[in-house]
């Protein structure tokens, strides 16, 4: 097993594109948006752009274990509206059915506001039913579930969120999570150094558990710890500083799942894979 490091690259002129934008800065993983994520419609993938994504992954030896698509940031799979909320499940399937076109395993989205209408459990139960109604109308995709700065309303900021979500599915062969580093330093998860970042996911497998674990956002931080403010930094540019990516590159847990890049520069991607490497344990 190796480690599996990309970033969430274009998919402007198609989502094949984005297989070309990884392989250009050197990834063996990418995320990517299959739609316009700040659109609800968008026109189904035509026949011959999901053939040439298929065909791209193929020539540059990209697995769908490794392939983590975002879906759209204005679904909120917890809303207390009955209208809103099924317009919610109706995207989110339509994403799920992008990925089963498309071959990829997983998708990986925001587990949900409660708005201030709804207590936190409620809306924890909320996202749980709308993950297990888009699970039973779809095959061979995973639910990824992301943890949240804690911005606003936005659960899924607590390991504990992540856990009673998980709790409620029915088919748990088809739920995991992804760790956003800064989001977990945001919402007040220690990662400054290598200590805190072991503890950090001392009390991750406690609660949630690495068998869960299906993809990493690596990013760092421009808020500080506890912050509650989702603004990503480059590597080594913020507040959590290296230890922690060098605690990750060296924990054989993190290999052979999606290790994403969501670094505010693009241009240094390419650097920033190759900095992370360059950490991995002498073989």
């Amino acid at each position: 097993m190796t480690y599996y490091i990309g970033a969430h690259v274009s998919a402007a002129g198609g989502v094949h594109n984005a297989v070309k934008n990884a392989h250009a800065i050197g990834a063996n993983a990418f995320a990517l948006f299959t739609k316009n994520n700040r659109r609800w419609e968008a026109a189904p993938l035509k026949k011959e752009v999901i053939a040439d994504y298929k065909r791209f992954c193929k020539v540059h030896d990209y697995d769908a274990k490794h392939i983590l698509p975002h879906a759209s940031y204005l679904i909120n799979p917890g809303h207390h509206e009955a209208e809103a909320l099924e317009k919610s499940r109706n995207a989110l399937l339509d994403e799920f059915q992008r990925c089963e076109q498309l071959g990829i395993e997983l998708i990986n989205f925001h587990p949900g506001s409660h708005l201030n209408k709804l207590s936190e459990d409620e809306c924890l139960t909320r996202i749980a039913e709308s993950i297990n109604l888009v699970l039973a109308d779809t095959k061979g995709v995973t639910a990824v579930i992301e943890n949240t700065a804690g911005q606003g309303t936005n659960l899924g900021f607590d390991f504990e969120h992540l856990a009673k979500i998980i709790e409620q599915i029915e088919d748990k062969s088809r739920v995991g999570v992804c760790i956003d580093t800064c989001h977990a330093f945001a919402a007040g998860y220690d990662l400054r150094t290598f200590e805190a970042a072991e503890e950090t996911f001392r009390i991750f497998d406690e609660i949630v558990g690495f068998d869960y674990l299906r993809a990493m956002h690596l990013n760092d931080s421009k808020g500080a710890l506890g912050s509650r403010v989702d603004r990503h930094h480059s590597l080594g540019k913020g507040e959590i500083g290296t230890e922690a990516f060098a605690y990750i590159m060296q924990d054989d847990r993190f290999r052979n799942i999606p290790m994403i890049l969501e670094t505010i520069e693009p241009e240094i991607w390419a650097d920033e894979i190759a900095w992370l490497r360059s950490l991995e344990p002498a073989k």
